[in-house]
């Protein structure tokens, strides 16, 4: 039976723009688009460079462009190598430090620019960003890199120390074949994994080789990234890092994050800007989405919502590319409050005044006992504990969002995985009053198996006084025998979210999230080889010498 899919090839060109092929290095030549402000004369430049279509319905650059032309700056959108109206070969990652260059360097000769370049976007776009500062390129002076990632954790894929995404396996599949975009579903219970695409590929004709990459390669080095050193080392302009507390390339986000703070040379160019969103740019205040709030339908929900997604970036590039004002007016971190609707500043993040708040695992022979499940406690048992499951790779706890991109829109309730007799919970008591938290959260787990090694998912939920339950942050790891009978953290990268009078928190941990994260097959073969599994045997200590707690970053 061949699969059925659908094609998205270029919409129309913007006719506010003027578009110019515009040649690289070697002759490759970029669909690019210009947008002028009115009685302009040499101004600075706003780029974005995406793979998503410069004209299309999902990125809305010609929506956003007035908002940049009329704050008296040229918007410039590309459609990067190989995809949509661009020529040359379609591989993700491969051709962006030097087609940035040569971009840059193109926008700073033009008639129209002042010389001062910055770059915004989302996702594959905010990547971008970060080859541009790899290639160096003088004129570029201030990034906005969004929901994004520098050093690609989502798109490695070997067999080492990573419980791995399968959605990235997916989103090359579906984004990186040839100049357009496919929509098709494939069949997750095909065995070995490495030819779950290969019938929607055979029907399309064509296979993304940046998958095929991705599968085959042995370490991070085989990705094709940035041929020389990263970004980081090389960073000299201010960056804006935008994250959203529900999207699910936030972890990665803060991994840039953190070690540009780390870096004395960098530290002093980061600047934070956090929201209830994910990666869609669904926000927390209109769950769940109606079809008056859901922008990606909703012409009059776009308009309502683009303000208040590129504010942060205009008033960045005010400053940094325009000299108005001094940079000591933009505050260090700005976050938005889940449930109190609320901005706040700080001089860092987390916010000086976040303390560390331990929750202890209790009642362990609970754990796999309904919903409700073992305890979290303020203090750990003396006595020590210790929760059992099975891990079977035959049947695999469902995941519970279809696109982890759209979490908002979503909205899942977790209730329906949680009764699982492989899922262990932990729940608090009724919250008395607001628990507000900011920063990083961790699980402090020690755990072991019959296997030697294990996946460990874990997932910090908002439970609802009527029993509803919803995700927060959650955090994955690959936990190998050497590290058994020891804590270890699972980081579930940061949030600031205010848990409300009577509701209460929620710890659930498992073996498995299928299909959205990688199989662990029960043996020592790689996932994406494996066509046999095995059932395992799991504990989860709790109490005692070793107790397993949740670590929150709270504030008064």
């Amino acid at each position: 039976m061949t699969i059925a899919f659908d094609v998205l090839e270029p919409a129309p060109l913007d006719p506010s723009a003027e578009q110019t092929m515009v040649p690289m290095r070697d002759g490759v030549r970029l669909a690019t688009d210009v947008y002028l402000p009115d009685g302009h004369g040499r101004v600075p430049v706003v780029l974005v460079r995406l793979p998503y279509d410069k004209c299309g319905r999902y990125t809305f650059m010609p929506a956003l462009a007035p908002h940049f032309t009329e704050r008296g700056y040229a918007f410039v959108v590309q459609d990067v190598r190989g995809k949509f109206r661009s020529e040359g070969e379609t591989l993700a990652f491969a051709h962006e430090v030097e087609d940035g260059y040569d971009t840059i360097d193109w926008v700073a000769r033009q008639p129209w620019c002042d010389g001062q370049v910055g770059m915004w976007g989302d996702s594959y776009y905010g990547y971008t960003q970060w080859a541009a500062v790899a290639s160096g390129h003088p004129a570029l002076k201030a990034i906005v890199p969004r929901v994004t990632s520098a050093d690609l954790g989502l798109f490695v894929g070997w067999w080492g120390d990573q419980v791995l995404p399968l959605y990235g396996a997916d989103y090359l599949a579906h984004y990186w074949l040839d100049q357009n975009i496919y929509g098709f579903q494939p069949d997750v219970t095909i065995r070995p994994l490495a030819h779950l695409y290969d019938e929607a590929f055979a029907a399309i004709g064509a296979r993304a080789r940046s998958l095929d990459l991705m599968v085959s390669c042995t370490g991070p080095e085989s990705v094709p990234r940035f041929h020389g050193k990263h970004p980081f080392e090389l960073l000299k302009v201010p960056v804006l890092n935008s994250v959203g507390w529900f999207d699910n390339i936030a972890p990665y986000s803060f991994v840039d994050y953190e070690a540009l703070l780390a870096r004395p040379q960098q530290r002093s160019l980061q600047y934070l800007v956090g929201d209830a969103t994910d990666h869609e740019n669904y926000h927390l205040r209109y769950v769940p989405i109606s079809e008056e709030n859901d922008h990606d339908v909703n012409d009059e929900a776009l308009a309502r919502m683009i303000p208040v997604y590129v504010s942060p970036g205009l008033d960045f590039f005010d400053v940094f590319l325009k000299g108005q004002g001094d940079a000591a007016s933009i505050p260090r971190a700005t976050w938005f409050l889940g449930n109190e609707d609320c901005w706040h500043t700080s001089p860092s993040w987390p916010p000086p005044e976040s303390r560390e708040m331990r929750l202890f695992l209790g009642s362990p022979e609970r754990a796999t006992d309904g919903i409700e499940g073992g305890a979290l406690l303020s203090a750990a048992d003396t006595a020590a504990g210790v929760a059992r499951w099975v891990h079977d790779p035959a049947d695999m706890v469902p995941s519970t969002f279809v696109n982890p991109f759209s979490l908002l829109r979503e909205w899942s309730d977790e209730r329906h995985v949680q009764g699982r007799g492989d899922v262990l919970t932990f729940s608090g008591e009724p919250s008395a009053q607001p628990l507000d938290i900011a920063g990083p959260v961790s699980a402090w787990l020690t755990v072991g198996s019959s296997c030697s090694s294990m996946h460990v998912h874990a997932k910090l939920c908002d439970v609802y006084p009527d029993g509803e339950t919803h995700m927060l942050v959650r955090g994955e790891l690959q936990v190998r025998e050497t590290d058994y009978g020891r804590p270890v953290e699972v980081r579930m990268s940061n949030t600031a979210h205010r848990l409300l009078p009577g509701h209460r928190l929620r710890l659930a941990i498992a073996s498995s999230d299928y299909p959205l994260y990688l199989w662990h097959p029960g043996t020592d073969e790689d996932p994406w080889l494996a066509t046999e599994c095995r059932t395992n045997e799991q504990t989860l200590a709790t109490g005692g010498s070793a107790p397993s707690f949740l670590g929150l970053t709270v504030v008064s």
